[in-house]
């Protein structure tokens, strides 16, 4: 065990999902419970770029001296049933719990079996901006992409979990609360205690990287999401590229494959599927002088990752034309806010995105992208290749460099990995449950979805 903590036990308790989230726990514990070892719970998604970038943050958590549990939650219809009573004894027994979505079905379920009268909510990316204010004003939780719609029958049977979830997250009594965030938090609830995250870790343990003459793209997952246009969003990314001499683009975790490599022929540019979150990624380096970027979280968190070298981060806001017609009516106003409330980052105009004319005629098709290994058939990176980073798991002695490209034409490395997946990070999809399902046994059997 490392001594940057103590012994880890049963006291303190996190909750994670995704690799951002597990970043912020060890920037929180980093700065707010220095040398206190914690108990760490990865409750494991079913992607295998997600599950890839979480086995890699959870060496970096073991190598900080914490525990690391790593739970099958969503292997299978039992996996819910299975993992919740397997960690109910740890969650009783907790003093504190941090967790890094509150949106989460499997964290609202969570909570409502806890006694912990500490609990922390770290950043999953902009989320954070909207729990804030639906907390403050009363309001059900849910995700703002969602905002607007009907509840369907998996809400209606979740929403008694979800209201006692909204409960315990309000301080009250001896419950007290902590929002740590890198999020501009506004309209905070009485009680709620903001602190704010300035990835003192990442800087700590990571950089300053090298700075190349070139700009570099960060992708979103904002067509996946249902909000923006797919032939409107690749439209954007070849203006922007043009106009500010991108070559590489920093895919989303949640990215489609069929969308990276049509991003990769017809744009030229190169895809990167990053094996840890981008700011560790770029403040290990090599990156781009300036980042390019639409209305997403690295608007906030890569000018403090970043601080002390001279990388510019350029925000391009998203037109009300490039929405799709199921985005939610909160759709623009969100994005708007997120790029408004920006600190340290370059306002780019909208770029134009119109439809592309189809050609006359198609050139052959291209090969199919395997969802566990979009680069597709072996080959050299360069322009209209997708890649993988190294992603070494050490913060001190790391083996390869993350991000770092490949010449063009140079053969691929012994071992290099195109994607984030690891070696047993692969898993089936499980069952959501029957949405017939009432009661808590009936919010088990649909967590899995949340």
């Amino acid at each position: 065990m490392s001594p940057r903590a103590g012994n880890a036990g049963p006291h303190t308790l996190a909750f994670v999902e995704s690799p951002v989230q597990l970043l912020n726990v060890l920037e929180w514990a980093h700065t707010q419970a220095p040398g206190v070892g914690l108990t760490l719970v990865v409750l494991s998604p079913v992607d295998p770029m997600t599950r890839g970038q979480l086995r890699r943050m959870s060496d970096l958590a073991r190598d900080e001296g914490h525990v690391v549990r790593w739970e099958e939650a969503r292997g299978g219809p039992m996996a819910p049933f299975q993992t919740i009573g397997g960690l109910t004894g740890l969650l009783r027994r907790a003093h504190r719990v941090v967790l890094g979505d509150p949106f989460s079905r499997y964290v609202q379920l969570l909570l409502t079996i806890t006694r912990a009268r500490d609990l922390v909510v770290v950043d999953d990316g902009t989320a954070t901006m909207e729990f804030v204010g639906q907390l403050a004003r009363g309001e059900r939780l849910v995700r703002w992409h969602r905002k607007g719609g009907r509840p369907g029958p998996r809400d209606l049977i979740f929403a008694p979990v979800s209201s006692s979830a909204r409960r315990r997250l309000t301080p009250g009594g001896k419950r007290r609360v902590e929002v740590f965030s890198s999020m501009p938090v506004q309209d905070t609830p009485a009680g709620v205690t903001v602190t704010a995250n300035d990835f003192a870790w990442t800087r700590s343990r990571f950089g300053p990287p090298r700075i190349t003459k070139g700009a570099d793209m960060v992708g979103t997952s904002l067509v996946e999401t249902g909000v923006v246009d797919d032939d409107r969003y690749l439209e954007a990314v070849r203006a922007l590229a043009a106009t500010h001499g991108a070559t590489r683009y920093f895919a989303h975790r949640r990215e489609s494959p069929t969308k990276l490599h049509r991003l990769a022929v017809e744009t030229g540019l190169e895809i990167v599927r990053p094996e840890l979150p981008l700011e560790l990624i770029a403040r290990r380096g090599p990156i781009g002088r300036m980042i390019l970027s639409f209305p997403s979280t690295v608007v906030h968190t890569l000018p403090l990752a970043l601080s002390g070298t001279e990388v510019r981060v350029a925000v391009c806001d998203i037109d009300p034309a490039w929405l799709t017609e199921h985005a939610s009516p909160r759709a623009q106003g969100f994005l708007s806010g997120v790029t408004g409330t920006a600190r340290d980052v370059h306002r780019l105009s909208t770029v134009d995105s119109a439809p592309p004319v189809a050609p006359a005629s198609s050139p052959d098709p291209a090969p199919s992208a395997d969802p566990a290994d979009p680069a597709g058939p072996d080959g050299p990176a360069g322009p209209g290749k997708i890649t993988g980073t190294t992603g070494a798991t050490s913060a001190t002695g790391a083996t390869g460099t993350a991000g770092s490209p490949r010449p063009a034409g140079s053969p691929r490395p012994a071992g290099s990995p195109r994607s984030a997946g690891s070696p047993g990070s692969t898993g089936s999809a499980g069952s959501t449950g029957s949405a017939s399902m009432a009661g808590p046994a009936g919010a088990a059997g649909v967590v899995a979805a949340g």
